[in-house]
């Protein structure tokens, strides 16, 4: 390894790496859509603009490859990525169904909630899987992500940088937060969404569909509603009880352990996501 070389936003001795080697946190991003809809105006933004209700896994797969290259993209790339982000957002506005006014998506306060919601579902959905992190490693990862809140157009000074600072953050947006109609559609569709045709299936009423695909992603679903904040599942309806985020941790650590006993059956080539793959390769640890 040379001085040269570009290891990107964080690099292999960061704990973000440490955290996103972990297969299950896509769960964890499964879980920020539902802690984000509960912002009236985050949500009534992606309700307005965003095709996720036409084309739900192409929206994945663009947000997956997003989020990849800020992670384990060169700094270059990582630029390049969110730039494009803040050229999309800037030509974007949406209606406030409460209050009737128009406002802007890249709002300082809704880029915030959307990032916040993201990297505590990150990494609250890995330590609740079973990855061991210290409390130093915990804030050192919120500190890595003011860098990619930043290259959103965050002032990094509004970002929390450590658990202490996201659990104040929180506390303060409750009261702004609440169950709309954006967010109880929305919550269905990630619950339910629609399967692709080749995954095959028969159909049920409300176009629903039946089949193992869908039950085991209803499960997935499921768990990460359950592994939202108490007071965000009762927002949802649900229930704030203890015995329901024990029951999640169960559920979380029996996927994980899934993932990895499927992954085993892989060749090892193909156990490691291409980007990542790349960025290990450029850090000579292939």
């Amino acid at each position: 390894m040379t001085s040269a070389v570009d290891l990107g936003l964080f690099g292999p001795d960061s704990v973000t790496w440490k955290v996103h080697k972990e297969p299950i946190v896509t769960l964890g991003g499964l879980r920020s859509l539902y802690l984000q809809a509960l912002h009236p105006r985050a949500v009534a933004a992606i309700a307005q603009n965003s095709g996720y209700r036409t084309d739900p896994w192409g929206r994945l797969e663009r947000t997956s490859e997003y989020v990849g290259t800020i992670l384990y993209g060169t700094t270059a790339e990582a630029e390049r990525a969110a730039s494009r982000i803040r050229r999309l957002h800037a030509r974007m506005t949406a209606t406030d169904p409460r209050t009737g006014e128009t406002f802007r998506v890249d709002e300082p306060e809704l880029l915030l909630w959307v990032h916040v919601a993201e990297v505590e579902s990150f990494l609250t959905t890995a330590r609740r899987a079973g990855l061991e992190l210290t409390d130093d490693e915990v804030d050192r990862y919120y500190a890595e992500q003011v860098r990619a809140a930043e290259l959103v157009g965050i002032a990094p000074a509004t970002v929390p940088a450590s658990a202490a600072e996201v659990a104040d953050y929180f506390a303060a947006m409750r009261p702004r937060l609440g169950l709309t109609r954006d967010s109880a559609e929305t919550a269905f569709f990630l619950t339910v969404p629609p399967v692709p045709e080749s995954w095959g299936s028969r159909p049920l009423r409300l176009g629903l569909t039946l089949g193992p695909a869908r039950w085991a992603y209803f499960g997935i679903a499921t768990t990460a509603v359950a592994l939202l904040p108490p007071w965000a599942r009762k927002m949802y309806g649900g229930l704030g009880w203890q015995t329901t985020d024990k029951s999640a941790d169960l559920s979380v650590r029996g996927i994980r352990l899934l993932i990895k006993a499927a992954l085993a059956a892989v060749p090892a080539r193909y156990r490691v996501a291409p980007m990542r793959r790349e960025a290990l390769e450029r850090a000579g640890l292939a």
